[in-house]
């Protein structure tokens, strides 16, 4: 038996999609560039960061190997070779989105087609919102559309907080997104809001509703909270998580994890608002997990902060900061650990619009034992959980291949 260490950089794409035409996302590249934006010089913020992109530890893990590999993103002189096992993967799943990307990560890609809200105003059907108004006793809703999650803050907060109506808004995901107040509105009536709300789109194949509570007293100083919860549809089959749970290990889920399964073979939820903080709790569980469990952390900032809002210098500090954190998650591994970081889609920073981007995932592979070399471009993101269910000692699942044979001496598997 052995520990395995999942963690997903929300959003962090290499491109090279074959398929991103057909999501009009073609030549999209979340890594390359954002790499090539800062070479040039545009990717410099002052009291932020400036220069070439660093993320030295994840180009010693085979980032850079593996985005050569995924989209031709030219090797700068003096990369070093990788010592784990490194390569790419591609998504089957339909959608481009958060729950189709970790569902397939964990051995479950998305076959069927989410529902979608149109880019009108208004954008919810009225018998939905009059039912939401019912249901919670509303004087009614703000929004009603496509928006920023910060900007519709910034636009209706104020009347928000003096009329009671809560902010309903969407975006190109299959999702509702209701925003707000703590205090004023109340976080616990929020959830109770966004379960009543879960029910009532069910129907519509609407993969989420989120909680997005804020706080504040103006434009100026609205504030969203760490308090954020995600009322998902659950996986349509047993998981990489519900397997392990089942079998008798733990699955220890950092940040938003558990909402995006449905709280379905979860063992234990640790909450943290930022990267830097839910890899504080990343390190903690580490030490916590016991033979035969799965810590799985989400770190959310890459997306939620920088990928939709295109910002590349904050996405790049955000990157070098977790590569100058990522030695001290090596420490902590032991004889016959298993560590993987991945990503779930991409989010392009520099490309138009501001929705996720088709693209490959970085699959980078490390344990105190492991051979180094490349696993190549993976068929599909259940290889992913099943190289951990072989791992870790389970069956295989009937959706992907492990690039590792077996549980003992390691060798990859082509």
């Amino acid at each position: 038996m052995s520990r395995a260490f999942l963690f997903v950089l929300d959003s962090f794409g290499i491109g090279g999609a074959p398929d991103a035409k057909s999501f009009g996302d073609e030549g999209s590249n979340t890594f390359g560039h954002i790499a090539e934006t800062c070479k040039a010089g545009r990717g410099d913020k002052s009291g932020l960061r400036s220069g070439p992109l660093y993320v030295p530890n994840m180009n010693a893990l085979g980032l850079s190997h593996a985005a050569n590999l995924a989209s031709s993103v030219p090797l700068q002189k003096g990369t070093p070779e990788p010592v784990g096992l490194w390569g790419a993967a591609e998504e089957v799943s339909n959608g481009k989105d958060t729950p189709s990307g970790h569902w397939e990560i964990a051995g479950v890609p998305v076959t069927f087609n989410w529902g979608y809200f149109p880019q009108t105003v208004p954008t919810f059907p009225k018998s939905l919102v009059d039912d939401a108004i019912r249901r919670a006793k509303l004087p009614g809703i703000l929004g009603n559309k496509h928006a920023s999650g910060t900007d519709v803050i910034e636009e209706y907060g104020e009347e928000h907080i003096r009329t009671g109506k809560p902010i309903f808004y969407t975006s190109t995901d299959s999702v509702i997104q209701i925003a707000a107040h703590e205090t004023h509105f109340g976080l616990d009536r929020l959830y109770e809001l966004c379960s009543n709300v879960r029910e009532l789109v069910d129907p519509l194949n609407i993969g989420r509703v989120i909680a997005r509570p804020f706080v504040g007293e103006t434009p100026e100083t609205f504030t969203r909270t760490g308090n954020r919860r995600d009322y998902s549809v659950p996986p349509p089959e047993p998981t990489l998580l519900d397997r392990l749970t089942q079998a008798g290990g733990s699955v220890i889920a950092i940040g938003k994890i558990g909402d995006i399964y449905a709280h379905r073979g979860i063992s234990q939820v640790r909450k943290a608002n930022g990267n830097m903080a839910l890899f504080d709790e990343t390190l903690i569980a580490m030490d916590d997990a016991r033979e035969g469990d799965l810590v799985f952390t989400n770190f959310v900032d890459f997306d939620m902060l920088y990928g939709h809002r295109r910002d590349v210098p904050g996405y790049a500090a955000a990157l070098e900061a977790f590569d100058r954190r990522l030695p001290e998650a090596i420490a902590k591994l032991r004889q016959g650990d298993l560590m993987v970081l991945t990503a779930d889609h991409g989010c392009d920073p520099t490309y138009r619009g501001t929705d996720h981007t088709r693209e490959r995932v970085p699959v980078l592979c490390f344990g105190p034992d492991l051979p180094h070399g490349s696993f190549g471009i993976r068929p599909t993101f259940a290889d992913i959980g099943e190289t951990i269910a072989a791992h870790l000692g389970l069956e295989p699942g009937p959706h992907g291949k492990s690039f590792l044979k077996g549980t003992g001496v390691r060798t990859p598997d082509a």
